[in-house]
């Protein structure tokens, strides 16, 4: 299956509708409407402002599917979810236009404003749906015939790994092969001309069977926490069963063939919240980078003559998926600080300069992470980055916080804004509560909640 070209598919076929259906608008516009302006049709069709929406409305809907999240996952659309999403969103854009470009007509009765509004959104609605179905229906009839399929290796070879091929071959996945776990020893279920190799031949596997997800199926359940860890760094989807009383089960379960799958790689946004929520980040990101430069300058040069050392403090955390990037900081600690090796930042932490004092306070010290933003690396609200030696301590307690991984880390998060700066791992793995609850309840209304709260913490200066 070609991931971008049936998106390519589902695009071209939103803009030819798209197109089509506002020039047949444009037809009733001008029996409605513009007759009694235009001494013809074909005068009407050539107006400027009417050549401009031919080419102008199309690339409207064009971006709201986009935001929508209609192109985010091309294949195994649900028939049912498909029919809601194009509603919502026809019915979201006709609002627009209505109010945009339709109520700048003077019709001749009003009736006929809520004539051309039905009007538009039936044809948007019909057409647009028409053409998705057409490709969405194709491409479930290639998946059921097994003449499109994606390329899947199972990690495990004992008997739950022998019972989900097959249901995942009746589901339109191809298993390349299986692989065993580190350190298992036992006699395999599955055949031994189908076993790849181990866990540690994974990267070199990926690229020769072009793999599209990891499905995890081991028999010793306590070692799927550490092996998940260890897949992010792959960037490719990864499923394991689903067990009752599992902690897992926080995260989304699909089925599949009767068997309960949970997608370990994905959050619980929509597709929607997050497109919006990427938006909001980078846009927010470059606002506060530009309009914040004269702020970033005075920090500068205070930093730089309350202590001797460098401006920014930069230090490898984890982030998304388990990979490892650079956080940027406004330096708060004396220089000399860092070669007592990883250590928390205590209350009245002697290593803390006097304006790092005042940073700590008003969180001024956080806001090179906007850069972080804009690259990618974090997001304005997520769990709140650790280092690894930090992690390698929390999970021997809380295994759970592996979870965090499926969300990009935040500048602020409901656990700094309900717990604050934590000074032991025992208080780190308290505040990763607040951080559970925010991942099972994640929302664009929730994002919003902790922003409010994080703004009201900078002005009172209860950062610390």
């Amino acid at each position: 299956m070609n991931k971008k070209r049936q998106t390519v598919l589902y695009i071209l076929t939103d803009l030819l509708a798209a197109s089509l259906i506002w020039l047949l608008f444009n037809l009733i516009r001008y029996r409605e409407v513009a007759q009694y302006n235009f001494p013809s049709l074909r005068d009407f069709l050539l107006y400027s402002q009417v050549l401009k929406g031919q080419i102008l409305i199309p690339l409207f809907w064009f971006v709201l599917y986009f935001i929508s999240g209609y192109y985010n996952k091309p294949f195994r659309k649900s028939r049912v979810g498909e029919f809601f999403s194009t509603l919502v969103t026809v019915a979201t854009g006709s609002v627009i236009i209505f109010f945009r470009v339709l109520l700048n007509e003077l019709p001749p009765s009003f009736y006929v404003y809520y004539k051309l509004f039905f009007l538009l959104f039936i044809l948007q609605f019909v057409l647009t749906c028409t053409g998705r179905a057409i490709l969405t229906g194709y491409a479930l009839r290639k998946l059921r015939r097994h003449e499109w399929f994606e390329n899947v290796i199972v990690i495990g070879t004992g008997q739950d790994a022998h019972k989900i091929s097959g249901d995942l071959h009746e589901s339109g996945y191809r298993v390349a092969g299986f692989v065993r776990e580190k350190g298992d020893g036992a006699a395999p279920a599955v055949k031994p001309d189908e076993i790849l190799g181990t866990a540690d031949d994974l990267e070199d596997l990926l690229g020769r069977y072009q793999v599209d997800g990891l499905v995890v199926a081991i028999e010793d359940k306590s070692k799927t926490v550490p092996l998940l860890y260890s897949l992010y760094r792959y960037e490719k989807p990864v499923k394991i069963m689903a067990e009752k009383k599992d902690f897992l089960l926080n995260v989304k379960v699909k089925t599949i063939h009767r068997i309960p799958l949970v997608d370990v790689t994905e959050n619980n946004f929509s597709e929607f919240e997050k497109n919006v929520k990427w938006f909001m980040d980078k846009a927010v990101s470059i606002c506060v980078l530009i309009l914040f430069s004269p702020l970033y300058a005075c920090i500068s040069i205070r930093v730089k003559t309350d202590s001797k050392g460098p401006v920014f403090f930069k230090q490898e955390r984890i982030g998304y998926r388990g990979k490892p990037f650079t956080m940027y900081k406004f330096r708060t600690m004396y220089a000399d600080a860092a070669q007592q090796g990883p250590l928390l930042t205590a209350r009245e932490d002697r290593r803390v300069t006097p304006f790092g004092r005042f940073l700590r306070k008003y969180r001024l010290d956080e806001i090179p992470q906007f850069w972080n933003v804009l690259k990618g690396d974090m997001s304005l609200v997520g769990p709140r980055p650790e280092q690894r030696y930090y992690i390698d301590r929390i999970v021997r307690k809380a295994p759970y916080y592996y979870l965090l991984h499926n969300v990009r880390p935040g500048i602020t998060s409901w656990g700094m804004v309900k717990y604050g700066y934590a000074e032991t791992v025992d208080k780190m793995i308290e505040r990763l509560d607040y951080d559970i609850l925010y991942y099972e309840n994640m929302s664009l209304i929730l994002d919003t909640t902790i922003l409010i709260y994080t703004v009201k913490t900078v002005f009172t200066g209860k950062g610390v």
